[in-house]
C-alpha cells in the first residue's frame, strides 16, 4: 500500500498537476490511515482486503480523536480519490470508500463587507501617509538617526501594498494568484491580467481603474526594490514577478496575510479581514449589482458552478438584514 500511495502523490503531482500544499495534505492523511491499518509490530493488510468497514472504523476514530468534520471529510476525499486511482491503475476492482457517507457539514457563509465597507478601506489607504501621525505607528515617534530611512522604506511600501489590496479586491483573486503573478500575466492598456488558478490553469480577468492607477504608482517603487537588492548580495531577486518584498524577491502568501490584518489594525476596524475576504467580496458585490452567476464562476475560476453559488446566499442574507433594520413591522 505504501509503493500506491508513493504512486498517487506522484501521479498528483505530475499528471494532475496539483499544487504543493494538495499534495502534502492528500499524503498526510494517507499515510495516518496506513499508520491506523498497522499499529506498531503489525503490517498492513494487502490493499485488496481493505473494505469500507474498515474505512468506516477509521471515521469513528477520526471522530474519537476529536476532529472536525470538515477535518474528516477532506480525510474520507483523500482516500476516495486514492482508490479511484487505484481501481483506474487496476490495483483494485472496485472504490471501497464510495460506499461511506461524508459527514454532513455545517453550511458556512462567507462573512463580506458592504460595498461602501471595502470603499472606505481601500480609500482609507489611499490617503494614508507614512509621515509621523500618518497612521504606521512605527513612525510616530520623534525623528531620532534612521527614522527619516524608515519612514522612506514604509512610503515605498505602502504604495506596494495599496496596489496589492487594490488588485485583490478589483480581480477577484486568490493569494496565491496575486503571489504568483509575473509581469507578462499584465496588459495594462487592457486592464486584464492573465492568473495560473488551481491545478495550474489559466483564466483571463479584468480589473478597474482605481487598481490601474495604484499599479502605477508602484511601478517606481518595485524598480527601486530591485535596485537595492541587486546592490546586495544574496538570493538573485525575482525579476519576474509582480511584487516584491525587500530583497526583490516575490511576496510569500503569509506575507500578504500580515499585510491585510496590519492595515485592519491602523484604519482601526473591528473586522476579521483576511486576502479571501476581498475576494468574497468581489463575488458578492458583481452579484448583488446583476453580474450573471455563469460570469462571476468564470471570472472566480471555480471549476463547479455550486462553489459559487455560495455568495447568493450571502446576498440574500445581506438583502434580509437591510429588510431587518429598514422595515418598520420588521
Amino acid at each position: 500500500m505504501k509503493d500506491a500511495i508513493e504512486a498517487f502523490l506522484e501521479y498528483l503531482r505530475v499528471v494532475k498537476n496539483s499544487s504543493p500544499h494538495t499534495v502534502l495534505n492528500y499524503g498526510k492523511d494517507l499515510y495516518q490511515f496506513l499508520a491506523f491499518l498497522s499499529p506498531p509490530g503489525t503490517q498492513p493488510p494487502p490493499l485488496r482486503r481493505i473494505k469500507h468497514t474498515i474505512i468506516r472504523e477509521f471515521i469513528g476514530h477520526l471522530h474519537d480523536l476529536g476532529l472536525e468534520k470538515s477535518s474528516v471529510a477532506r480525510k474520507l476525499a483523500a482516500l476516495r480519490s486514492f482508490f479511484k486511482y487505484c481501481v483506474r491503475e487496476g490495483l483494485l476492482a472496485e472504490n471501497p470508500a464510495r460506499l461511506v457517507p461524508t459527514p454532513k457539514l455545517p453550511k458556512r457563509l462567507p462573512s463580506v463587507l458592504s460595498a461602501e465597507e471595502m470603499n472606505d478601506f481601500l480609500n482609507h489607504l489611499a490617503t494614508m501617509s507614512p509621515a509621523p501621525g500618518g497612521g504606521l505607528p512605527s513612525q510616530r515617534m520623534r525623528e531620532a538617526p534612521g527614522t527619516r530611512k524608515r519612514r522612506d522604506d514604509e512610503g515605498l511600501l505602502l504604495r506596494r501594498d495599496r496596489a496589492m489590496l487594490e488588485l485583490l479586491y478589483a480581480a477577484g483573486l486568490r493569494v496565491s494568484e496575486l503571489t504568483g503573478l509575473n509581469l507578462v500575466d499584465i496588459d495594462q492598456r487592457e486592464r486584464v491580467l492573465r492568473v495560473r488558478g488551481k491545478g495550474n490553469k489559466e483564466r483571463i480577468v479584468p480589473y478597474g481603474s482605481k487598481a490601474q492607477e495604484s499599479l502605477e504608482n508602484y511601478w517606481p517603487v518595485r524598480d527601486q526594490l530591485l535596485d537595492s537588492a541587486m546592490d546586495r548580495r544574496g538570493k538573485p531577486p525575482h525579476t519576474e514577478a509582480v511584487f516584491l518584498n525587500y530583497a526583490g524577491r516575490r511576496l510569500t502568501q503569509r506575507s500578504v496575510g500580515r499585510t491585510v490584518k496590519k492595515y485592519v489594525r491602523l484604519v482601526n476596524i473591528n473586522w476579521d479581514l483576511h486576502p479571501h475576504s476581498l475576494r468574497h467580496a468581489f463575488a458578492t458585490h458583481l452579484l448583488a449589482d446583476g453580474a450573471d452567476l455563469r460570469a462571476i464562476q468564470e471570472l472566480l475560476g471555480h471549476q463547479s458552478l455550486s462553489t459559487t453559488q455560495k455568495y447568493t446566499h450571502a446576498s440574500i442574507r445581506q438583502l434580509m438584514d437591510v429588510y431587518d433594520k429598514a422595515h418598520p413591522h420588521a
